[in-house]
């Protein structure tokens, strides 16, 4: 998890700011991915269902930050608004 003195200071009230303050185990993991991306240290793969080039990283839980998903927008919306069933972990769930 990235620790205070990785962020931003967050004392302006837009919409992202204030998104920011309200999900901070989000924001982190956002942060860690952005890092972590930057570094070398993750690769971004593909979208594992349509195989589309531009992707999303999804986080199944936060708690691990850098074991995300690799969706493309279309397909995290889905998974969002249709639910965690849409589109199974690998190996996990659904036959």
């Amino acid at each position: 998890m990235t620790d205070d003195a990785d962020r931003p200071n967050l004392t302006s009230h837009t919409r992202q700011a204030d998104w920011r303050r309200a999900n901070p185990a989000k924001y982190s993991a956002h942060l860690a991915v952005q890092k972590a991306l930057a570094s070398g240290r993750l690769k971004r793969l593909t979208c594992e269902i349509c195989g589309s080039a531009k992707v999303d990283a999804h986080h199944d839980s936060y708690d691990r930050p850098l074991e995300v998903r690799w969706l493309c927008r279309s397909h995290h919306v889905r998974l969002h608004t249709c639910g965690e069933d849409m589109f199974p972990i690998r190996g996990r769930g659904a036959s």
